[in-house]
């Protein structure tokens, strides 16, 4: 989980309970799986004894940090950042022990100790510590050059530097963690720090997480993966994990499992011995589903999972919620018909050339039924079949498999 780490870190770990941050950026209501990799920082730091601090960039957010963009971010207001701010802290709840005794977890937001700053005084108590010519150099800065920075985004690793500064101030917060995109701006922290105090503080980055067909990691055709169930649904997150390439999986389980390494090999060596199996994508995607969201979800992504493989059942998919439905079905050939039309029942023959796209004549659709080849809600049914709202899922849809494969999903409307 090392990219990057400034020389005398590990032995401060070692030598004494360290305070350590990393930055959270509030420009949304959930926390998504990219956030995962600091956040795990964080709670193997816990784990460990030292004490972490997760701050949210409330004074930041509001400027748009340039590293990794290649465009300024929108300004968001003060009611929103807070909202934004309670969201995540639920999330991290789930990750992180803001109860224990001795270290706990803290909460904090650089809008807190921002917000009363002067421009003036800003200038004067952090602008002058550093030149133009050290804040030019960062690599942050130089990716943007052509494109243009605004002064805004330009100041942006003082705030940050000047975060790192505060908390070793008032939380004897001696390191800083991140991806490595932020290796520039925490070390700018550390230079803040050892101007103004004479101190000495340490950084820490992990590697930007990657996949191995080269997509960005944490992005669907259908954009983030977020831990909030109401943009991710328990269902899609939990295959996110299982649909992972062998590759990945191994290398993911290192960054985002609590496992014991003994374990982790263990898993590895199954694998390798039976890769059809699955072995590391199902332990990944069973540990993260469980930590982020409820065991019923997990146990209901799980079910949902077993139906395009053939082993789910009617009594199945009438549990599944309407959303979970429609994600394990995404992609599915979809088509709409009239509710009346079943009203009174309407023979299977008719129902699968009216209302899919199934076949395109009742003679083919006999031929399916005699071969025992159709199925509704993944019960095979003979050519005398009746279709009517006792068979509806939700109240509004019927699924139909064509073979062993092929699905298709009746709404009725």
């Amino acid at each position: 989980m090392i990219h990057d780490i400034m020389p005398g870190t590990e032995a401060l770990l070692q030598k004494e309970k360290v305070t350590a941050y990393v930055g959270i950026d509030p420009t949304a209501d959930s926390l998504h799986i990219g956030h995962l990799v600091g956040i795990m920082l964080l709670k193997h730091l816990q784990r460990h004894g030292h004490k972490p601090i997760a701050l949210i960039g409330g004074a930041t957010g509001m400027i748009g940090d340039p590293s990794g963009k290649s465009e300024e971010r929108n300004l968001l207001s003060e009611d929103v950042l807070h909202h934004n701010q309670e969201c995540l802290k639920v999330q991290l709840k789930k990750f992180l022990d803001f109860e224990a005794e001795e270290n706990a977890a803290e909460l904090v937001n650089n809008y807190d100790w921002m917000r009363d700053f002067s421009f003036l005084g800003f200038l004067r108590d952090v602008g002058k510590n550093l030149t133009v010519n050290y804040m030019m150099a960062k690599d942050s800065v130089q990716k943007r050059l052509e494109s243009g920075l605004s002064f805004t985004e330009f100041s942006y690793q003082l705030v940050q530097g000047y975060d790192f500064l505060w908390l070793y101030q008032h939380k004897n917060c001696k390191l800083q963690m991140g991806g490595s995109d932020q290796w520039g701006n925490i070390v700018t922290g550390t230079e803040l720090i050892r101007r103004k105090t004479g101190g000495e503080a340490f950084a820490l980055t992990c590697p930007l997480i990657t996949k191995a067909d080269g997509g960005k990691f944490g992005k669907t055709e259908q954009g983030n993966v977020w831990l909030d169930p109401e943009k991710t649904s328990p269902y899609a997150f939990y295959q996110f994990w299982l649909n992972a390439s062998d590759t990945d999986a191994a290398k993911w389980i290192r960054i985002f499992s609590v496992k014991e390494k003994a374990e982790i090999e263990a898993l590895e060596t199954t694998q390798a011995e039976a890769p059809h199996l699955r072995i590391l994508q199902k332990a990944l995607a069973e540990e993260l589903t469980l930590a982020v969201h409820t065991e019923e979800d997990l146990n209901m992504a799980q079910e949902a999972s077993q139906i395009l493989f053939g082993k789910g059942t009617t009594d199945t998919l009438r549990k599944l919620p309407e959303r979970v439905l429609l994600s394990v079905f995404e992609g599915v050939p979809q088509s709409e018909m009239s509710r009346e039309k079943i009203e009174e029942g309407m023979d299977i023959v008719s129902f699968l050339t009216e209302a899919t796209a199934i076949f395109p004549s009742k003679g083919e659709a006999r031929r399916m039924l005699k071969d025992n080849g159709i199925a509704v809600n993944k019960d095979k049914v003979p050519e005398d079949f009746v279709v009517d709202h006792s068979q509806l899922l939700q109240g509004k849809y019927i699924l139909v498999q064509k073979g062993k494969k092929n699905y298709f999903l009746v709404k009725l409307v």
